[in-house]
Order: structure tokens, then sequence, then C-alpha cells
């Protein structure tokens, strides 16, 4: 294997208690001696390879707990409604994306978002149609929860006046009792594997090269099954250079037990992971599960997407099998449902929960997360984007809400990541927010809730050894230390000396990941 030393750096290991280092050396994958160069290059003696990172601040390398990887990668292809701040804007996005696609392809991508159109109101399926007319159109709102279909896509799934809501869904519908083309939560779900085309593995490939760009060296991926087999093939073929560890959909459970899967099998590149269970919807689009009603419309308390004795039952399946059980909730008592259902069904040795996001919680719920041990998996950027509807739909009522210094100080442990696509799978934005409580302009002025801000060292311990211990993987990952991976990145800006509104703009300038740089900054 190939030794080499990594030097002229500033090396911040990921432990706070000591000072920088000046280097680090890797005997192939692992770290074998981290200190002053002296002092590392007599470690390994001569023949070493040298590599000069030119006085570059060095971090562990960054690790995203929550992330849509094959969402994100098939998204960089379509249609990104983001920006639209009315719907007639989001059509004329619409219908120029769909005028350079094939005959008949289904028009994907959308990330829409009503709550910030000049007029507030959610479209509807003839809006759709008239610029997509003769094509299925599926386009999942910002947050993932509502999809807005045209006609041609409702009939290819069989939706009409005639189809019931499902259970842990609903179809909208209009005056007539006709469905408007806006779908939640599981009304969706049909949705999905229709509009999924394209070749993964491609997608994948490259967008595995903008996510080490970004400093990122592992993922815990949430997407399905196909992503799995994509990354499977990646890993195959050599191709494979970030770490996935990989989360099991809850309608893949039983076939996943019966071919003996269990958290935490497989290699230092592809680890399976948790199942991944819902037990509501999100804040924009009205449906995560909430104890009070949203304000403006008292009588909505969100929707329950997985029954409280399904989830106890799916809880019990996948613990009895080895496999560990992460649970989105983001409304307070979607939180208190999971807290109580991974109490009742108890927990084996060496498997860890998680609820991932964990937006609104009430205190004592969080005292209780942190009795059970319960990993709160949460987005630092979602604060920043949803604040303001927080301050609206939520008004009045006792939350802690992207409570992480409330967390942290009550023993929760924390683990950082984007959810991209919701959000930009840029980290450093994330640290920032956590930091400052504030969009990247520095709004609102001192942070939103600043008591709930983190250090600039403990949000980084969120997204490096905080993401490694929820994934069980803190033995291997997030510290920069002799016997743990050598996967590091090399920036431009010192989180820790660096002004705090400079963070988000950090240039990371290498990637390295099992001791072989694997990203430069040309």
């Amino acid at each position: 294997m190939t030794i080499r030393v990594f030097r002229n750096a500033r090396i911040h290991t990921g432990d706070l208690q000591h000072p920088p280092a000046e280097a680090l050396a890797a005997d192939g994958a692992e770290i074998v001696a981290v200190g002053t160069e002296a002092e590392v290059r007599a470690a390994v003696g001569g023949g070493a390879e040298l590599v000069d990172l030119d006085g570059a601040a060095v971090i562990p390398g960054l690790y995203d707990a929550h992330i849509h990887t094959a969402n994100y990668a098939r998204e960089l292809s379509q249609v990104d409604l983001r920006r639209a701040r009315s719907l007639e804007e989001a059509l004329a996005a619409i219908a120029e994306h769909a005028a350079r696609l094939a005959p008949g392809a289904w028009l994907s991508g959308g990330r829409w978002n009503s709550n910030v159109w000049d007029r507030p109101v959610q479209p509807d399926r003839y809006a759709l149609d008239s610029v997509c007319p003769d094509r299925p159109a599926a386009l999942p709102s910002v947050d993932g929860h509502t999809v807005w279909a045209n006609s041609r896509a409702l009939e290819l799934i069989g939706i009409d006046r005639t189809t019931p809501d499902p259970v842990g869904g609903q179809i909208v519908r209009d005056e007539h009792g006709e469905p408007t083309g806006i779908l939640r939560e599981s009304a969706s779900y049909p949705l999905r594997a229709l509009g999924a085309e394209g070749d993964l593995v491609a997608e994948l490939r490259a967008a595995q090269e903008d996510l080490l760009a970004l400093g990122l060296t592992s993922v815990h991926d949430i997407d399905g099954e196909d992503c799995r087999d994509a990354y499977l093939r990646l890993r195959d073929e050599g191709a494979l250079k970030l770490r996935v560890h990989k989360a099991i959909p809850v309608d893949h459970l039983e076939a996943a037990i019966d071919e003996g899967r269990r958290t935490g099998d497989g290699d230092d590149w592809f680890r399976t992971g948790p199942v991944k269970l819902f037990s509501d919807g999100a804040l924009g689009s009205h449906t995560c599960h909430m104890i009070d009603g949203f304000a403006g419309d008292e009588g909505n308390h969100g929707i329950a997407v997985t029954p409280y004795d399904d989830l106890v039952k799916l809880i019990r399946t996948a613990s009895a099998a080895g496999i560990a059980v992460a649970t989105h909730a983001i409304g307070d008592q979607a939180n208190r449902l999971v807290i109580d259902a991974y109490e009742q069904a108890g927990r084996p040795a060496g498997l860890r929960y998680r609820i991932e996001h964990a937006q609104h919680v009430r205190r004592a719920d969080i005292t209780r997360m942190a009795r059970l041990g319960v990993v709160a998996s949460m987005q630092p950027v979602h604060c920043t984007s949803d604040m303001d509807l927080v301050s609206t739909l939520l008004a009045g009522q006792d939350l802690a809400s992207y409570a992480w210094r409330t967390m942290l100080n009550a023993g929760v442990p924390l683990a950082f990541g984007s959810d991209a696509p919701v959000e930009h799978p840029n980290p450093f934005v994330a640290l920032h927010a956590a930091v400052t409580r504030t969009r990247t302009d520095g709004t609102p002025p001192g942070g939103w809730q600043p008591e709930q801000r983190l250090s600039v060292g403990e949000a980084l311990i969120a997204h490096t050894l905080g993401s490694a211990y929820a994934a069980g993987e803190e033995g291997r990952k997030g510290v920069l230390t002799p016997g743990r991976l050598a996967d590091l990145i090399a920036v431009d800006t010192d989180p820790f000396t660096a002004d705090i509104d400079s963070i988000p703009h950090t240039k990371v300038l290498t990637s390295v990941v099992g001791g072989e740089i694997r990203w430069q900054r040309s």
C-alpha cells in the first residue's frame, strides 16, 4: 500500500481538546500518524509520498446524515422551480423544459413552493395541462411531501373522483369532488416509480463529483432499491468515490429481512443502514402531525402517515432482524408518537434509533429522547428556510423548534445533513445556519431564536462524528486519528478562525477518501 504524508496544513482533527496538527500520514486507507511534520515523517520512515496542501485548513470529511442522492442526481437534469415566485413563472419554466423532452417522456423535477408565490395557493392539474397536455407530469413540492400532477399522470395511476384517499395520504378534490392534481403523502407514492427514468448509475457517477467538490466524503442515502443497486454497481466497478450508508425503504423491509440484510453489513465503501419509516409529512405541505392545529387552519393537525400500532410493529420487526430504525417525524405529535413507539418496542443491543428531522418537539420529549438514546438527525438549513413559516403556522405553540442547543445540552446525539434535493447539499451553508440561525444574507439580524445556536466546533462534530455515530461508524469515521479512515478535506477557509459569514462561501480545494485524492479543484 502507498503511504502518503499530507503536510503543510492546519489540520483540525475533530478533537476540540487539541490544537491543529501540521501533518497526517495514511497507510493505504487508514490514518497511521498525526502531529508535527517531523513527528509524522519519523513515524512512517522514508519513502512516503508527500502531498503538499499549501497551508490550507483541513477538517474531517463531512458526512451527510440524510440525503436523497438518487433524487439529487436525477434532478440535475430536470426542471427546477425553486426560484419561481408565481404560478405563471412556474408554468413558463415547465413549458420551456417540456419543449426539450422527447415525445411522451415524463416531465419530472419541480421543487415548487407555493408558500412564496405572489398568490400563495396551491396549483391544480388544469394549469399544468395548459403547458403539458400530451405527456405525464408529476412535480414534487420543495419538501417532497406534496406532488402536483397533470391529468395524464392521474390517468396513468388510476386516480379519479371515485378513488378513495389511501391510509396516510390525501387526494385533494375541488368542490365537485374531482381530483385537483394535488396529492399529499402516500397518495403520491404510485407516481414515484413511474417517473424514474434514465441511467441512474451514470447519474450517480456524475453526482458524486458534485458532492466531493462540496466536501462530502460519506452519505447516508435515503432513496430506494434502484439507488442501492446503482451504488453496488459503482462499487463493483471500482468507480465509487464516496462512502455510502444505505437505508432500506419500508416497503422493502420484508424482502430485505428475507435476504438477510442487517444494519452495518458491508464494507467501508458501502454498508446497510436502517429501515426508513414515516410518522408524518412536512410543515410546508401542512401535513406534519401536530398536537395543536395550524394557525388559521386550527382543525388541521396534519397527517399520521403510519398509524401508531403499525409503527410499533414495524420497529419490532426490523429490530428483531438486526435492522436499525430511522423514522421521519417533523410535528410535535409525530415526534411524541415515535418516541412512544421506540420506548414500547424496546431496543436490542447494538442498534440505534433515529428521528429524521425532529423539527418541532415538546421539551419533555427531548428529555425522553436523551434517556432512550435516540439520535436527532437534523438538517440546519431547514431552519433558515422555514423559520418564517414556523412563526406563521405554529405561532403561539409551546415548541422547541430546530432545538439543537436544547438537545445537545440534554444529551441527545446530533447528526447533521441536508435532505438534498429538498435543500442544496452544501454542508458549509448548513454549518453557518447552525452557528448563526440566519440566512446567508444575514437575516434576521442576530438570528432566529438565537438561544439554539451552536459553536463552530459543535456544528462540525454533528456533521462529521455525529453522523458517523448515527450510522454506528464512529470507530471508523468523523475524527482524524490513527486507526480511523483517512477521509479529509482541505479548504480555503478555516472555520475556526474565519469570520462566520465567510463560512458559506468556503471552497473545497481537495477531497481525500481512503487516503487517496478523489477530487481536486483545478
